[in-house]
């Protein structure tokens, strides 16, 4: 016997539903039971409980176009899906009459919708929304601690007195080797101080007629270039206070040393370049000309395959290994380029400082030959040098502020400003660990600065010379 089909659709919306027995209305609308369940205003029945199975709030006033639900499937041939009717009702009762948009259309609530998909909130911030716009802090869940910033102390911790030490913006008279041993050119002598034990030796003493412009020591650290006034370049075996070797070439004094591997780059007032292999008889293999004024710095970079060089003609040139005429030049700035600095965290990328009438330091990259930034110092640029360990950079400085600054690359925010000199800050070394830094003035002062973190830590201060505070002296 087949079944009225009058009463077939109630009992299957009954059961959709999932209402208790007692509930069963036939009357009432399937629009008015959501109502009811979920309105915040709930229906009671004089005479009976409503139940139900779960309890869903009123959300109206949340944005959650942030979450991407989907919205109410179309219409199939002039009649809406049972399903998507079902949705849409559901969804009117929770959003309200406006719901989210959204251009992609599913028919319901898809289990395998990815509901929590990351979308940017622009208008409103998302600390509106609760546990962030709320007082109550979740039991178990502590905030993140902000990292301090590094603490860089602003006084030397070791201070070493250096006689006849020369107030001449073009020479470069102090160097750190690989075995924590520095070179440091005085008058007409070189003397070495031991970090590890602070002995100090002196190397020689080029005599009367000459002084020492220039020193620089082999990337091992055993063996010591000397560039003197005369226009020579003298090279030493420290270990065993020897000259090894007196190389000539240049007509007038050597202010810039740089080493690359066997080879030592000297630069001379007389405007041009020798490249020395110190394996060859000759005393130099190569000569680069290009600048019209005196050589003033000179750097190679860390892979050896670039020298940059910087001059009194206001310009930074840039050679190869195997050039003999510049393939880069700058001639942005507008002083002298003393300083000059490769970074270690980069390939190809330069930084360059300008003397009294420039005050500035750019930043060049060398493989696409384009010029990055500009930073306005307000002084002097007599150093640059990259820290190994972090990507920051230190600065010294001549007139008028005489100071050191540690800047954070690439932002260029200044992380300390150290002073303390009260001349021109002319020389600039790093010890071999990368966390100190020694600078030299016409005060005749060497001071010891720890500026930069340890490879290992970022946070952890250097113990170099912790304990060695005071004041002596080099000779």
């Amino acid at each position: 016997m087949e079944e009225d089909e009058s009463t077939t659709p109630k009992k299957k919306t009954d059961s959709q539903l999932n209402l208790p027995p007692s509930m069963n209305r036939p009357t009432v609308s399937l629009e008015s039971r959501i109502n009811r369940l979920i309105d915040s205003n709930h229906y009671h029945s004089p005479s009976k409980p409503i139940y139900s199975d779960r309890f869903i709030p009123s959300r109206s006033g949340s944005n959650f176009a942030l979450f991407d639900l989907a919205s109410p499937s179309p219409k199939k041939d002039g009649k809406e899906d049972g399903a998507g009717s079902y949705a849409s009702l559901l969804k009117t009762a929770l959003f309200g009459p406006v719901t989210p948009e959204k251009s992609d259309v599913v028919n319901g609530f898809s289990p395998s919708m990815n509901i929590f998909r990351f979308k940017t909130e622009t208008q409103r911030s998302l600390n509106l929304y609760p546990p962030f716009g709320s007082d109550v802090v979740m039991s178990g869940v502590s905030p993140s601690p902000v990292k301090s910033p590094r603490k860089i102390l602003r006084s030397p911790y070791k201070v070493l007195d250096a006689p006849a030490l020369q107030d001449d913006f073009y020479l470069n008279l102090v160097d750190w080797s690989a075995h924590n041993v520095l070179a440091v050119g005085l008058g007409n002598c070189v003397y070495l101080w031991n970090a590890c034990s602070s002995n100090v030796t002196k190397l020689c003493d080029l005599g009367v007629d000459e002084s020492v412009c220039s020193v620089g020591w082999a990337l091992r650290g055993t063996h010591l270039a000397i560039g003197t006034s005369s226009g020579t370049v003298q090279i030493w075996d420290v270990l065993r206070c020897n000259r090894i070797r007196t190389m000539e070439g240049h007509r007038l004094r050597v202010g810039a040393l740089a080493w690359s591997s066997s080879v030592l780059s000297s630069g001379s007032r007389d405007k041009s370049i020798l490249q020395r292999d110190i394996r060859a008889q000759e005393d130099h293999v190569s000569k680069l000309k290009g600048h019209k004024s005196e050589i003033c710095g000179l750097k190679w970079s860390f892979d050896n395959r670039e020298l940059a060089s910087g001059g009194n003609d206001n310009k930074l040139f840039v050679w190869n290994q195997h050039s003999t005429q510049p393939v880069l030049r700058y001639c942005e700035h507008a002083a002298a380029v003393k300083a000059i600095a490769w970074s270690p965290h980069q390939y190809g990328l330069l930084a360059s400082g300008g003397g009294t009438a420039d005050r500035c330091i750019r930043f060049w990259n060398t493989t696409t030959n384009t010029h990055l930034s500009c930073v306005d110092t307000n002084s002097q640029v007599c150093n640059l040098v990259w820290s190994k360990n972090v990507n920051e950079l230190v600065s010294t400085h001549g007139y008028s502020q005489n100071q050191i600054i540690v800047w954070k690359y690439p932002t260029m925010s200044k992380l300390a400003t150290l002073t303390g000199h009260t001349f021109r800050v002319l020389y600039l070394a790093v010890s071999p660990d990368g966390q100190t830094i020694v600078t030299g003035a016409g005060d005749e002062t060497l001071r010891f600065w720890n500026v930069f973190p340890s490879p290992k830590s970022q946070s952890r201060e250097s113990e170099i010379g912790a304990l060695s505070f005071g004041r002596t002296t080099i000779r």
